[in-house]
């Protein structure tokens, strides 16, 4: 093994073994960046779900309504929306590992920004670091899926990318833990406490004391962020086999992606779906704090619960998927969350809690399911479908403010019930590619 300077200087990991890689989940060689990738899924799993905690914070600390505070969520997942198109551009010309590294140091800066949009006070600062977090995340996102599955043989590819993302519930659970314990202050403020506080002249102070908790933790965070840049600057990536060199940017005369079906709707069908799952996190800790006794940072404990059952579902579902087609699958679950979530609605309380977590069981293969079933066939245009795909997580944004203005928070679950029911018709009814494009493919 030896390393060889790779097109536009980069340094390349290469040898004849690398050229063609055979049998075995991941090639020798190749351990390190696999590793170092792999993390990547476990680290943006961590500000997705550090966002539900956000909402519940900024609505105290800013004394905002729901409507106000989804906006958190529409920020972030504009990132996404809006960088997933440059992100594709930039790895098809300089590769997976320039695409990683942007989306880290955008990460960590996002991160970094907390600290003075805490001392200014300034909600919209706020929105604008969470926009820059999710900006760096689109890039992780578009590289790392496809990496994963190209850094080894194709026939273990399904193996790889399936144990890369179970990491991804493993941080979003870390994220509540820490998140629940270093943010919530535990302090709950009766109305005539408040009162007295404003008329003491201290409830400012009390405010802006909730409003400065969110610094630490994301500077940690970001600072954890950019070591591991560091660590990804300066280990060498593998670049024969993997789909970026000149040659693959030829032209393409298959059928246009957005005249392929099957693709179309999985755009769709994402959108949905992403709205879904943010609303239905989002407002998770006000529903509970609203119908039942917890606190807030009781409630956040319970949101750990949430996402314990959307890991505990993905092992489950991806066993299952041996069994069952995805798109069979995929349309039973969607069909159940639809129903789970009807039933929060019209009985609020603890059911209705033990509903929103049953909810996040069945959605745990929803995302890459569709994404599976969007991808298929698209041959030369994967990588670009990859990328709308992505694109299409901007459901998070703009469904998930709309569930704010209904006029109680059970009521707003009405959406996440609607967007399920177009998940299920996606699956049952559009997802499957016509024969042609599956034969172009080939």
């Amino acid at each position: 093994m030896s390393l060889a300077a790779g097109p536009a200087g980069k340094t390349n990991l290469t040898s004849s073994s690398d050229a063609r890689p055979k049998g075995g989940l991941i090639p020798s060689g190749r351990m390190l960046p696999f590793v170092l990738v792999t993390a990547l899924f476990f680290l943006w799993g961590v500000p997705n779900n550090l966002n539900d905690i956000l909402i519940s914070q900024f609505m105290k600390s800013f004394e905002m309504t729901r409507l106000q505070a989804g906006l958190v969520q529409s920020a972030f997942y504009m990132g996404y929306f809006l960088l997933a198109i440059p992100a594709a551009q930039l790895m098809r010309r300089a590769g997976y590992k320039a695409g990683i590294l942007a989306g880290l140091c955008l990460y960590g800066s996002g991160c970094i920004l907390f600290w003075p949009a805490a001392i200014l006070s300034r909600y919209w600062f706020f929105l604008m670091a969470l926009f820059v977090i999710a900006s760096g995340l689109s890039f992780l996102e578009t590289a790392a899926s496809p990496f994963i599955i190209q850094v080894g043989d194709p026939a273990t590819a399904e193996q790889r990318i399936n144990f890369s993302q179970a990491f991804n519930p493993l941080g979003s659970i870390t994220a509540v833990l820490l998140g629940s314990r270093f943010i919530f202050s535990g302090i709950e403020l009766r109305p005539a406490q408040i009162a007295a506080m404003r008329a003491q002249h201290t409830y400012t102070s009390y405010l802006r004391s909730e409003t400065l908790r969110v610094v630490n933790p994301y500077l940690v965070l970001g600072a954890v962020v950019l070591f591991w840049a560091v660590l990804i600057a300066f280990t060498p990536f593998p670049h024969a086999g993997l789909d970026y060199s000149k040659e693959s940017r030829t032209h393409d005369t298959s059928k246009p992606l957005w005249m392929r079906k099957h693709f179309a709707f999985s755009v769709a069908a994402q959108f949905l779906y992403v709205g879904a799952q943010v609303g239905t996190w989002s407002f998770f800790i006000a529903y509970a704090m609203r119908y039942t006794d917890l606190t807030q940072r009781a409630a956040g404990y319970w949101l750990t619960a949430v996402l314990v059952a959307f890991t505990a579902g993905r092992f489950v579902s991806t066993w299952l998927l041996r069994l069952i087609p995805g798109a069979t699958l995929l349309g039973v679950y969607g069909a159940l969350n639809a129903v789970i979530c009807a039933i929060a609605v019209l009985w609020p309380g603890w059911i209705g809690v033990g509903c929103l977590i049953a909810v996040s069981f069945f959605m745990s293969i929803m995302y890459p399911t569709i994404f599976a079933l969007g991808v298929k066939g698209l041959g030369q245009r994967t990588k670009s479908g990859s990328a709308f795909i992505v694109m299409s997580i901007v459901g998070g944004a703009a469904l998930t403010p709309l569930m704010g203005v209904a006029s109680t928070v059970a009521l707003g679950y009405i959406l996440p019930a609607l967007c399920f029911v177009g998940v299920a018709v996606y699956a049952w009814f559009l997802a499957k590619p016509e024969p042609e494009e599956l034969t172009e493919a080939a």
